[in-house]
């Protein structure tokens, strides 16, 4: 088995050797590191061996997995060399591919010696040191030598950046035992610039986040970088950035997958980049929308799709009694499946859905508000129309087919139309067994009432505000409630009414209470209670004009057992006039997919 024999004299001088094949001889997890573990390992390319080899932490999971063992061998596909402050180079993997598994591999292959730089790859008589693995020192450590250049010609893969010594490295290398870098990326995402106030006193600040080919980082600035650098950052631009502080990342608050974040100081350094057509737009691992609901609540995905509707922006009223714009569309993938998704702020104001363009978002919250929906924070980055393989294939499905497919929400509609609600016939709900499983099942359907049966439909009710309990006539002038264990001068009277609904395929009796009747009726209870007592024949007159009218039905469906039979229990949970234009939108959309 051959290995890339040079390939780490070459890799420590800063050099680049392609797809290198080095062996693994040892893997130390270090002692003494504050966040994220960090892996030292000690490899071998047949001449030389040198142990100052460190996995990236975004590989932590071949080592803690034990997939990278001794003696097995490994393509090195990236990697970047770093100088620390004591002089000591290190190579930092960013990509590794085990070859030959270390079960066949009988063993050290070849006879190599310790590498030693500046003696041309010859080692002393004495072998590498076996002390126990240190780890590196932070930036804080006093040094323990003369910083060293290279020395040699800057390599094409790490340009000098202008007016500076240090080499571009990339992001997935930056960890906070570093001094001297600097990394080209683009900016994805620019936060407003945020105030606070408190009783250490007050200040401004605001975040942005960054990609290279590598990986990403998140970015915060405060007070005099604000003044400083807010102004210069442009969203989808390309910078040249060096000198900021790297701590560990506040999971909390950013989205990014890194294990470090970077805060701006005095001495940090922003310089726009003319050159950014090898940068990726987004470093994005998109979910598809079918699959959601297998993940946890509150988790933070990428997803891609199709704004179907959208809906108008709107205004709340927090808690501290400050106003927030918010705005809800509805994003479909090429799963067929559509979640609703909430923007807030300034991105629900800007945001123009009505041409169905494709979005992306990264860092999106899951929430299981309704099914499942999500939520676009301050730290996440919403992308109209983005330059990504996987938005050009999205746009080509769905001006093709996905057109004409209705989707299936995963999120519980509230809409009276239209959009992308569990839309059911009547007799859907028999030939799909709606009701039978261990929950309820929800749907929207769109049916004309046939008959309502008024007998018994309004009952007398506790007058207290949170209970709707039967009361009982005392025959005395009082109504004694047993819920409430009280005896009332009066009562209330409630709706139950019994509905025969009916579409084009089949009927269903349902059961509306108070809010759900009173839509069907066009009459509160009170009304009609004191009609029924005074003039039967206008309270019929009631009943029979809301005959064959149409009505949007939320209804809730559930197989119940009652005497030993079985039958479904429809109950209609919120009723609303049928938006035609909306409704005609959903039939046109049925007509293309029947089409297809």
């Amino acid at each position: 088995m051959k290995l890339s024999e040079g390939a780490i004299e070459t890799l420590t001088m800063g050099g680049q050797h392609p797809d290198a094949m080095l062996q693994l001889l040892n893997i130390r997890k270090m002692d003494g590191t504050s966040g994220p573990p960090r892996f030292r390992i000690m490899m071998n390319d047949g001449r030389h061996t040198m142990s100052y080899f460190m996995l990236s932490t975004q590989l932590n999971s071949l080592a803690e997995q034990n997939l990278l063992e001794p003696n097995c061998v490994c393509m090195l596909k990236k990697s970047v060399t770093n100088v620390l402050k004591d002089g000591r180079r290190v190579i930092i993997i960013l990509e590794i591919e085990v070859i030959t598994p270390a079960k066949d591999v009988p063993g050290k292959l070849g006879e190599p010696t310790p590498f030693v730089e500046g003696q041309g790859g010859k080692a002393p008589q004495a072998a590498e040191p076996a002390a126990p693995v240190r780890p590196l020192q932070p930036q804080n450590a006093a040094n323990k030598g003369p910083s060293r250049e290279f020395g040699k010609k800057t390599p094409s893969a790490l340009p000098s950046t202008p007016g500076g010594s240090s080499k571009v490295v990339p992001i997935a290398s930056l960890n906070p035992y570093q001094s001297k870098w600097t990394i080209r990326a683009r900016v994805t995402n620019r936060s407003n610039i945020r105030t606070w106030s408190n009783s250490r006193g007050e200040g401004k600040l605001f975040s942005m986040e960054i990609v290279d080919e590598s990986g990403e980082i998140r970015i915060t600035g405060f007070n005099q970088e604000v003044d400083k650098f807010y102004n210069l950052i442009e969203v989808g631009k390309v910078y040249y950035m060096s000198k900021g502080t790297l701590k560990i990342a506040n999971k909390q608050y950013s989205s990014t997958k890194n294990d470090y974040e970077m805060t701006l100081n005095g001495e940090s350094s922003i310089i726009p980049c003319d050159d950014a057509s090898d940068l990726p737009v987004a470093l994005c691992s998109f979910v598809a929308i079918s699959d959601l609901a297998s993940h946890e609540k509150d988790a933070v995905l990428d997803v891609i799709g199709v704004c179907k509707s959208v809906d108008e922006l709107t205004r709340l009223t927090t808690k501290a009694s400050r106003e927030v714009s918010k705005r809800t569309f509805n994003l479909m993938d090429q799963s067929g499946c559509t979640v609703s998704v909430t923007l807030w702020g300034e991105e629900a104001e800007n945001f123009d859905g009505s041409a169905q363009p494709i979005v992306a978002i990264k860092g999106a919250k899951l929430s299981d508000f309704g099914g499942r929906s999500l939520s676009a924070s301050f730290s996440s980055t919403v992308m109209i129309n983005p330059d990504l393989p996987e938005a050009f294939k999205l746009r080509g499905w769905y001006d093709k087919e996905g057109h004409a497919v209705e989707g299936q929400s995963l999120t519980e509609a509230r809409g009276s139309g239209g959009g992308t609600t569990n839309w059911k016939t009547l007799s859907d709900v028999k030939t799909e067994h709606l009701g039978h499983g261990d929950k309820a099942d929800y749907f929207n359907s769109i049916a004309t009432i046939v008959y309502l049966r008024k007998e018994n439909c309004l009952y007398q009710a506790c007058p207290s505000p949170d209970c709707n309990k039967k009361v009982v006539d005392q025959q005395n002038g009082m109504y004694r409630c047993e819920k409430c264990d009280k005896e009332f001068p009066n009562f209330k009277y409630r709706l139950i009414l019994s509905a025969n609904i009916a579409d084009y395929g089949d009927n269903q009796w349902v059961t509306c209470f108070q809010e759900s009747a009173e839509a069907i009726l066009g009459q509160n209870a009170a009304y009609l209670g004191q009609l029924k007592d005074s003039n039967e024949a206008a309270f019929e007159e009631i009943f029979q004009q809301a005959n064959f009218h149409t009505f949007v039905f939320r209804s809730r469906v559930k197989l119940e057992t009652y005497n030993d039979e079985s039958r479904i229990k429809a109950t209609v949970m919120d009723v609303k006039p049928v938006d035609h234009k909306e409704y005609s939108k959903r039939l046109i959309m049925n007509i293309r997919k029947m089409a297809v």
